[in-house]
C-alpha cells in the first residue's frame, strides 16, 4: 500500500525555522511550498502535497512524537478493516471511518494512534466505492 503523505511536527517558537529548512533543503528534490494555512505548510512536486510541517499548537494529538503518515486504501472496506484491526490490537481511536469534506470531496479515511503515539491514517479517494 503506497504512502499518501508524511507530516511532522515543530513546537511554535521553531515553526518558521523549521519551514525555512526545509523549503531549502528539499528544493534540489523538486519541492516548493504548495499550501500555507499559517501554523500549517505543505509541500510537494507539481502541485501534490506529499510532506506537511504543523505546529504542535494546531495538532489533535499530543501525547507521541507528533509524526503522522498515511497509506493509500484500494476502498472504504479497507478504510474500515484497518481502523477495526488497529483498535483491535490496541490502539486509539483518532477518527473514525468516513468522508471528511475539508480533505477533499472524494476523501474517504481513519485515523489511529499507534502505540508509540503516532497518528497513522488511511485513506481512499476514490468517489465510487462501495
Amino acid at each position: 500500500m503506497p504512502y499518501t503523505h508524511i507530516a511532522i511536527t515543530t513546537t511554535p517558537a521553531k515553526f518558521e525555522e523549521t519551514v525555512a529548512f526545509y523549503k531549502k533543503a528539499i528544493a534540489p528534490l523538486g519541492y516548493s511550498e504548495t499550501a500555507n494555512y499559517g501554523t500549517v505548510v505543505g509541500f510537494g512536486i507539481d502541485g501534490k502535497n506529499d510532506f506537511w510541517i504543523f505546529s504542535k499548537e494546531t495538532m489533535t494529538f499530543s501525547e507521541g512524537p507528533g509524526f503522522h503518515f498515511a497509506f493509500l486504501a484500494k476502498d472504504k472496506k479497507a478504510v474500515a478493516a484497518f481502523h477495526e484491526a488497529g483498535l483491535a490490537t490496541g490502539g486509539k481511536d483518532q477518527g473514525p471511518p468516513g468522508p471528511r469534506p475539508k480533505f477533499g470531496p472524494k476523501y474517504y479515511g481513519a485515523f489511529v494512534i499507534d502505540p508509540m503515539g503516532n497518528n497513522v491514517e488511511v485513506t481512499s479517494y476514490d468517489a465510487d466505492q462501495e
